[in-house]
């Protein structure tokens, strides 16, 4: 039996296996520096991919007003052609934009030339309706190969993933959401007792990247119960912008 066999077969699934870690899994670093938490325990980032969604982020901007809760919305370019009255809107708030690419591909399977495009397709939707670029950039499904955080970095981005994704792209309770979102408050509740130095990046979805006017009420269900429940746990709502720039209150 030849010796190099099983080494060599353990040497690929090794390979792949760590392929798969920076790829996926969200605080991995392997293909470039990516943010996955706030600088403060106090600071909850709640983000909203796939939008903008006419039958859902009109509400969900209603629901943050109320709560003084500032929150980044990673949208899709070709949503953002469509419903460009929205992400106004949406930026008049105070909420952050950010780039989420122009048709939602999964980035791990395109050259480096196919992600740029992607990217840059979405930077010129946000611009066309806000006259202002974005800044950050979040790949679709979370999904990275070695070029996609460089492409990101070469147009003026810096690449956000999270530290809770709690499912809500699938129809669900209300109540279920609900039970996934419980660690945000759990983190909250043992931060003043811990040595943490960072806080959460929230993953929560506004649209739907297949069509629009997904539903999401769920999502939207979930948030009337968390929000005034994580200000009275202490917690600052923040955009991404601010998560890393200024001190919590």
């Amino acid at each position: 039996m030849n010796p190099l066999v099983p080494i060599g077969s353990s040497l690929a699934a090794a390979c792949a296996g760590l392929i798969a870690y920076g790829a996926v899994y969200p605080r991995a670093q392997l293909f470039g520096p990516t943010l996955c938490r706030t600088d403060s325990p106090r600071k909850l980032a709640i983000t909203f991919d796939d939008g903008p969604n006419p039958a859902i982020t009109p509400k969900l901007l209603a629901l943050l007003e109320k709560h003084k809760a500032r929150a980044t919305f990673f949208v899709v370019g070709r949503y953002v052609h469509e419903c460009p009255e929205i992400l106004r809107e949406t930026a008049a708030r105070g909420h952050l934009i950010a780039n989420h690419t122009q048709t939602h591909p999964n980035l791990f399977w395109m050259s480096a030339g196919a992600i740029h495009n992607e990217l840059r397709q979405c930077l010129e939707a946000i611009g066309g309706a806000l006259n202002s670029s974005a800044k950050w950039f979040r790949p679709p499904f979370g999904f990275r190969n070695p070029w996609v955080v460089k492409e990101a970095t070469e147009l003026g981005m810096r690449t956000v993933m999270w530290t809770l994704i709690p499912g809500d792209w699938t129809p669900q309770p209300p109540e279920k959401l609900i039970g996934n979102l419980q660690p945000i408050a759990d983190h909250a509740q043992g931060a003043s007792g811990s040595a943490s130095s960072t806080g959460d990046i929230l993953c929560l979805h506004d649209g739907g990247h297949r069509e629009l006017n997904a539903d999401r009420t769920h999502t939207l269900r979930a948030l009337e119960h968390w929000l005034p429940r994580w200000r009275d746990a202490g917690l600052e709502f923040v955009t991404i912008e601010e998560a890393v720039g200024t001190p919590a209150t």
